[in-house]
């Protein structure tokens, strides 16, 4: 008989932690579900090291100490030093191996010390090494992963759990393999469809600035000599350009040297204010319902929680713990907020949708899927239906916002420059007709 350590849920959400007195650990997870309790971790108590069989402790060998402590650094370099999270794509391969590794049932510390070794010097070699050595320790794999909150966030963590308890690990690391791949194709489609745009606006940007600070004043000199009346377009562009290069009286820095470095300071405040949870309301807000990729944004958040809190409710995660997760990774606080209010009417005893239409963030087709979902005690199923035709609709999105911002671009570049020639040519006009009179 043995000794487990348990985390579990009771019928109210609320975390316990307790031990338990069993022979194996599906005995002891059979135990705390009879106790009305949805057990979370499960995990057998080690005895202290150095204790004999009748409690005494025995000599402690220095040599097998030092031996101890030289293994530890050993361990410890083969580490490394590693910045930043994991690669996302190497992450979503290695969930899949170690998913076919256990389905071929081979031993979970036996598949986490083959992907550890096959993997090449690098984040994830690092953090796989860590997770080896817990697993070792005798800690459960979803422990070892929190561990390493750089390659494993919350959801990965929260699903592994789910799997190990209930005995269906190689299920759930496959179908986590398949949320990650399609996230990650969303996720991919978006910067394909914005890295156009954003490197054509800048490229015009640095043509524009080139213009105004080599081009204009050639013709601001031209103008002078020949002493033209110029006309008010023709006034402000000269006193545009004259700001760029600095030439303005009183002017300390030239404008070109705010213009260039301005699209980088604009992303970093960007990403400063989103790290304030006003900032984050404010511009989750004004993109959530800006006219053009307002629906896009929408869609992919609608397509990305609903995903998710399918994938933890198949998985076996209590519902008012995967709608936390699902709050906590949903990325847009609008949808946060919705959410939070969908678990607190859950926690009453109420419906999951009528905070949701309330909120009025989804589409009334989404709220009323998953309102027959509830109904019909096949939630998961409906969440991911609504996820899938989401994902096609982003595509559909992301195909006519291309073909929309390719014709603006046109006309709004074709404006710019068309500007700058009338505004350049306007005065010839009349320095040509002065001379032939």
């Amino acid at each position: 008989m043995a000794t487990f350590q348990y985390e579990a849920l009771d019928k109210s959400g609320k975390r316990q932690k307790g031990a338990i007195d069993a022979g194996t650990s599906e005995e002891a997870i059979q135990k705390i579900k009879l106790q009305q309790l949805f057990p979370t971790s499960v995990r057998e108590q080690k005895a202290k090291k150095g204790s004999s069989s009748g409690g005494e402790e025995g000599p402690v060998d220095k040599n097998d100490l030092l031996a101890q402590m030289d293994d530890s650094k050993k361990k410890k370099k083969r580490g490394g030093f590693s910045i930043g999270g994991v690669n996302k794509k190497a992450l979503t391969t290695f969930t899949r191996q170690l998913s076919t590794l256990q389905d071929a049932g081979l031993p979970l510390l036996r598949s986490l010390q083959i992907l550890e070794s096959q993997q090449k010097p690098g984040k994830l070699k690092n953090v796989l090494i860590g997770v080896v050595e817990e697993v070792e320790g005798g800690a459960s794999l979803s422990d070892a992963m929190a561990k390493q909150p750089k390659a494993f966030d919350t959801l990965y963590c929260k699903m592994v759990a789910a799997g190990e308890i209930g005995g269906v690990l190689d299920v759930i690391l496959q179908r986590l393999s398949e949320f990650m791949e399609k996230a990650e194709r969303l996720k991919r489609k978006i910067k394909g469809a914005l890295i156009y745009p954003i490197s054509v606006i800048l490229i015009a940007l640095l043509i524009v600035a080139g213009i105004m600070y080599f081009i204009i004043p050639k013709f601001q000199e031209i103008f002078t000599d020949f002493e033209v009346e110029l006309p008010a377009l023709t006034q402000l562009l000269i006193s545009t350009s004259d700001w760029v290069a600095g030439s303005m009286p009183g002017q300390n820095i030239p404008g070109i040297i705010i213009i260039l470095p301005a699209p980088v300071l604009i992303f970093i405040g960007f990403k400063m204010l989103r790290k304030l949870r006003f900032g984050r309301a404010v511009t989750d807000y004004a993109l959530l319902y800006s006219p053009i990729l307002g629906k896009l944004i929408r869609k992919t958040t609608i397509a990305r929680f609903t995903r998710t809190l399918g994938t933890l409710v198949a998985a076996g995660v209590p519902i008012l713990e995967a709608v936390t997760i699902t709050k906590e990774t949903c990325g847009n606080y609008v949808f946060e907020k919705a959410l939070g209010a969908v678990h607190d009417s859950i926690r009453e005893g109420e419906t999951f949708a009528g905070p949701l239409r309330a909120a009025k963030v989804c589409d009334a087709i989404v709220v009323n899927m998953i309102d027959v979902g509830e109904e019909t005690g096949d939630m998961d199923t409906m969440l991911m239906k609504i996820a899938d035709n989401y994902d096609e609709e982003v595509d559909v999105a992301v195909a006519s916002l291309v073909s929309l911002i390719e014709p603006l671009m046109v006309v709004g570049l074709g404006g710019m420059i068309g500007t700058i020639v009338v505004a350049m040519f306007l005065p010839l006009v009349s320095m040509i007709e002065s001379l032939q009179g």
